[in-house]
């Protein structure tokens, strides 16, 4: 399924996505779960990061906590990137546990699904350095009044 393009031209598109990048680099909380988010094209976004020991529950493995952030980071990014004028909400996420994440590289894969003006449904996947799937889950987004012109970290280039 082909996401629909974001409400901007092609060269806006692209600075969009940039924006986007920016803005998720300039978020606090990623100095606790330092990650990197790619958006190669609307519609799609992949975020790299490592699990740490420092995420590790009593039991040696990941926190929940490390899986619902990059899961709802992946698929809101996903769905954000089709909206270039305002920040979305997440409003619900469904979470499913597959996998016990250890220490090493992860990837979170995030793709929209539907929704084109106010909610919008995207999906996202941990993929483990071997591959595996370890979660996955499912969001819904609600557009907000939030400009994100307005935002720190959120510029256009």
């Amino acid at each position: 399924m082909n996401p629909p393009t974001p409400d901007r031209d092609a060269h806006g598109a692209e600075a969009h996505l940039r924006a986007l990048e920016g803005l998720y680099a300039s978020a606090p909380v990623n100095g606790l779960f330092r990650s990197k988010l790619h958006l190669e094209e609307p519609g799609l976004a992949r975020i790299e990061f490592n699990v740490a020991r420092e995420h590790y529950h009593a039991a040696r493995a990941a926190h929940g906590t490390l899986y619902f952030k990059m899961l709802d980071d992946a698929a809101f990014y996903a769905a954000n990137s089709l909206v270039s004028d305002r920040f979305l909400l997440t409003t619900a996420f469904n979470l499913h546990f597959t996998k016990p994440m250890r220490e090493g590289p992860a990837i979170a894969e995030g793709f929209w699904v539907s929704g084109k003006r106010r909610v919008f449904v995207a999906e996202a996947r941990i993929l483990d350095s071997e591959g595996e799937e370890c979660a996955r889950g499912t969001g819904t987004f609600l557009r907000s009044h939030i400009a994100l012109s307005g935002l720190d970290g959120y510029a256009p280039r």
